[in-house]
């Protein structure tokens, strides 16, 4: 796999910088926390390489490092945030084509040769991206409601 770097250009950490909640800091003292733009580029790197974690290469955060952070980022919406802030912003300039998007998992695997119709365990929730996806494509991409035709066949009364 190729280890190009990922890295975000200064407008687009300008964008991005004012979405991000602040560093928290302990009074205590304790180990600083890695700085918000080191943390992108090593989240961006993997999305775009399809790498896992542990293959970040050095000069990024370490995988934990980002994989925390993405993680708290996700949970309290700093990174819904982030995705339509730069949605609509493409929106805006035509370079989204919304009958074009879909949102299909049929192509993963059932786990363990697990049946089609399988039941998920009930001590395992379901993954933080799953939920991110769904939540994303519906406040994107409201399902509408199927428009009532008609029938001929119907008498009116």
């Amino acid at each position: 796999m190729a280890r190009q770097s990922v890295r975000l250009t200064g407008q687009q950490w300008s964008q991005i910088e004012p979405l991000l909640p602040r560093l928290p800091h302990s009074g205590k003292g304790g180990r600083p926390w890695v700085d918000h733009r080191a943390v992108i580029d090593g989240i961006l790197w993997v999305l775009k390489t399809g790498a896992r974690w542990r293959d970040l290469p050095e000069g990024y955060p370490s995988p934990s490092t980002c994989w925390r952070r993405l993680g708290r980022w996700e949970e309290d919406g700093t990174w819904l945030r982030i995705w339509r802030t730069f949605l609509s912003q493409l929106d805006v300039k035509g370079r989204l084509r919304w009958e074009e998007t879909f949102i299909d998992g049929t192509f993963f695997p059932a786990k363990k040769g697990a049946p089609k119709s399988g039941r998920p365990s009930g001590a395992r929730a379901r993954s933080l991206w799953w939920w991110s996806s769904a939540r994303v494509f519906l406040w994107e991409f409201p399902l509408p409601r199927p428009h009532q035709r008609k029938s001929r066949s119907r008498k009116r009364r």
